[in-house]
């Protein structure tokens, strides 16, 4: 049989990480490309008692289907932590809880995508978000990130010639650079997108990985109307449970809403109980100061090494949080080359390519510093520098 496929899912390529990951299943593999928490630093007995205890409490409530929206104790919990880290004023009503934060990006392009709409991104930007938006069909247009968030000059100029449906972008701990928009350039972004009337749907999924803890307001704080923000758990409870939210104006979040309903009907309720029972027995700060605190001494080790390790002529960012160093080569080098290399070799890094939507890239690549331990992360990156000696010197 000849299947008659959708020209958009004939468009969309495959998740390029996805298929690395693949790979790297092999236990003899250091992966820096993935973007995996460290599973050490997961609660497994305090989400183990937070389970028992719901199901022995309401688990008939808990397994039973359950509205849109999400559990309303946990949308309050997440509208009362905005205001205490970021003082947003945003009540429950504004909070949509998903399948994790990727799903916000398929619901949010369900909302705002038409076929040949123009999409702004970052450029470098996260995968997982053109990968997301291009089932939509969109026009892609992409703006500079500089050391301190995107080149405003060149967004106001994008926007003098094109009205995208919205600017997608990562204002902390950047995926894939690790760059942190400065206070001023997130005054200046959302100055810019609310005279053009463009909204920013802003993914905070890195926020609360800011190593010294510093919360720093949302580009949402300066343009809450146009401001969407979506969220996740994680990175701070457990990846395998699928949860995120998307945070939004009543008038956004109806449509969000509906999307949903369209797709899946509620996120998973059981693990949605089982979270709020996890809140509620646990100090949630505590741990997530212990994860900073790891993933900040594994992200100094790894910036180290890259710099005493690899050619000067290489240079590398230094994340104030998440979970990714971006590395800049010069122009006679190949990420792609040193990636087929060094994968031989059994050190798995991702080349900067999938990043770009202009099929560029190829003088990039994203390490991930929060699977590895630190004798993996100075061999791997020993690896990577011979490899780079083999090819080039």
């Amino acid at each position: 049989m000849k299947f008659m496929f959708s020209r958009r899912i004939q468009n969309t390529p495959k998740s390029f990480i996805r298929e690395i990951l693949k790979v790297t299943e092999n236990p003899d593999v250091i992966s820096f490309a993935g973007g995996l928490p460290n599973p050490s630093l997961i609660d497994t007995e305090g989400i183990g008692k937070a389970a028992s205890d719901i199901i022995k409490s309401d688990g008939r409530s808990a397994l039973q289907y359950s509205t849109t929206e999400g559990y309303e104790p946990l949308r309050q919990y997440i509208a009362d932590r905005y205001a205490k880290r970021y003082n947003l004023d945003v009540s429950a009503d504004e909070i949509l809880i998903t399948n994790g934060s990727q799903q916000c990006l398929d619901l949010l392009g369900k909302v705002f995508i038409n076929n040949g709409d123009s999409v702004l991104m970052e450029k470098p930007g996260y995968l997982g978000a053109i990968q997301s938006f291009s089932l939509y069909e969109p026009e892609f247009h992409s703006v500079s990130l500089q050391d301190d968030g995107p080149d405003t000059g060149e967004l106001s100029s994008v926007l003098s010639e094109e009205l995208p449906a919205f600017f997608y972008g990562i204002p902390n701990s950047q995926n894939p650079t690790g760059i942190t928009y400065s206070d001023e350039k997130r005054k200046e972004v959302a100055e810019i997108l609310n005279e053009a009337e463009v909204p920013f749907i802003e993914d905070d999924a890195y926020g609360e990985l800011r190593f010294d803890g510093k919360a720093i307001k949302p580009v949402k704080y300066y343009m809450p109307e146009a401001g969407i923000m979506t969220g996740s758990f994680s990175k701070i409870f457990s990846p395998g449970m699928r949860l995120g939210w998307v945070c939004a104006t009543p008038e956004v979040l109806d449509k969000v809403i509906i999307a949903k309903q369209a797709s899946d009907l509620h996120s998973n309720y059981l693990s949605q109980r089982i979270l709020y029972q996890y809140l509620e027995e646990n100090n949630i700060d505590t741990h997530i100061e212990k994860i900073r605190a790891e993933y900040k001494k594994r992200a100094d080790l790894m910036v180290k090494t890259i710099r005493s390790e690899l050619p000067p002529e290489i240079t590398c960012t230094q994340p104030e949080g998440g979970m990714f160093v971006w590395l800049r080569f010069p122009d006679n080098m190949s990420s792609m080359k040193i990636f087929e290399k060094a994968s031989e070799k059994n050190v798995v890094i991702l080349p900067g390519m999938p990043f770009y939507v202009d099929g560029k890239g190829d003088k990039t690549a994203r390490l991930n510093f929060t699977n590895s331990d630190e004798e993996e992360i100075k061999y791997g990156i020993g690896v990577v520098a011979d490899v780079i000696k083999e090819l080039y010197y």
